[in-house]
């Protein structure tokens, strides 16, 4: 159990150190800047950085583990000389495939005639090195670096809003609310959205479970510093679906105008709730659902043009939605921390107390 729970701490870190390298748009240039950047950082070699980098693309979380047996692409493709075909032909865009296929062999990389042509396509398309893609790339120019993107599920932002006080504490007393919103970029659609009792990482990843479970896998996810946000739990999720996991910086609220700027719409919901005074949470998420569908998902966005909403926006878009299996993400969304235990023979998680046995006091244990 340790050694899996070591394994998987050690590719968390190492998809999180690939983080910005798996940026679309960025060229030549940034790219050797950033890898200059992240050797200096963690004193790997840019070798080892190509070799991460290539067991990441054609392998994903499962490549980035120690001792990982790294397989070969339908049995004709190493991850090396994949690795080798994808340099070759960043270095010089324009290569043929056929090209890059002769330098391997130039070189030595691969034997004579043993490396075919329709293979070594297929793998560059799969890691997003076809031609096609590098015309993609090129004509986007200065507008992908821009903090906007074109497609839906390419990057979420999320945030958690103060919401009004209702009376579910203690003997009917008055307790705050909060609203937690995952948005996407692109259709401005929110995703998921509800209200919840408590201020903390759970209700975080109720609603970005949710959120997935109904609109797929997001490319990248945007959040602000709070501690609901920055977790290892956060982490180590994003990391296992393979979600690019960004930050806004300090001080910087005009970096998630799009989901600031919903939730002051949110505002005029809030104005005609505390005239209604719903009495249990159950209501008031009820009443905003009824209003976010007729008020903000099917409205008009000043956005787009044609006056479409971002519902229609977000379902008429041509990118394909990537789900998980059922299993994948509950193992995504697993909790694994390391507990002792105490002389009664207990531990503590996430707020509770749970017996382990008399047996392990005074024992490290991992909980999942």
């Amino acid at each position: 159990m340790k050694n899996s729970k070591k394994a998987e701490e050690i590719a968390t870190k190492r998809v999180q150190m690939l983080s910005p390298l798996l940026a679309e748009g960025l060229d030549a240039g940034q790219i050797r800047a950033l890898k200059a950047e992240i050797c200096a950082q963690t004193g790997i070699s840019e070798r080892t950085l190509r070799r991460y980098l290539a067991q990441y693309r054609t392998q994903g979380f499962e490549g980035l583990k120690p001792g990982h047996q790294r397989q070969r692409q339908d049995g004709t493709i190493p991850v090396e000389l994949l690795d080798q075909a994808i340099l070759l032909r960043r270095e010089v865009p324009t290569r043929s495939v056929t090209q890059i296929i002769q330098i391997l062999e130039w070189e030595g990389k691969v034997a004579l005639g043993h490396l075919k042509r329709s293979t070594l396509q297929g793998k560059l398309t799969e890691a997003g090195y076809s031609s096609r893609h590098l015309r993609m790339y090129a004509s986007a120019g200065v507008a992908t670096r821009r903090f906007q993107r074109h497609h839906r599920n390419e990057l979420w932002q999320s945030d958690i809003k103060y919401g009004p006080y209702l009376p579910i504490g203690p003997n009917g007393t008055k307790k705050q609310v909060y609203l937690v919103v995952m948005l996407d970029d692109a259709t401005r659609f929110v995703l998921h959205a509800a209200f919840y009792p408590t201020m903390d990482q759970v209700i975080v990843e109720d609603c970005f479970r949710q959120a997935i479970q109904k609109y797929g896998v997001p490319d990248a996810v945007f959040f602000d510093n709070g501690s609901q946000f920055r977790s290892k739990w956060m982490t180590r999720t994003c990391s296992k679906l393979g979600i690019r996991l960004l930050f806004a910086k300090p001080y910087s609220p005009e970096s998630k105008g799009k989901v600031e700027k919903f939730n002051r719409t949110v505002d005029s919901f809030l104005s005609e709730i505390a005239l209604d005074k719903p009495k249990t949470l159950e209501q008031l998420n009820e009443r905003f659902d009824a209003w976010l569908s007729e008020c903000y998902q099917n409205k008009p966005h000043a956005a787009f043009e044609g006056k479409i909403s971002p519902e229609t926006a977000f379902r008429s878009d041509r990118k394909a939605l990537r789900f998980v299996e059922a299993q994948t993400l509950t193992n995504a969304f697993l909790h694994a921390e390391t507990r002792k235990v105490d002389k009664s023979g207990c531990i503590s998680f996430m707020n509770q107390k749970y017996e382990v046995g008399l047996t392990f006091i005074g024992c490290q244990v991992d909980v999942i």
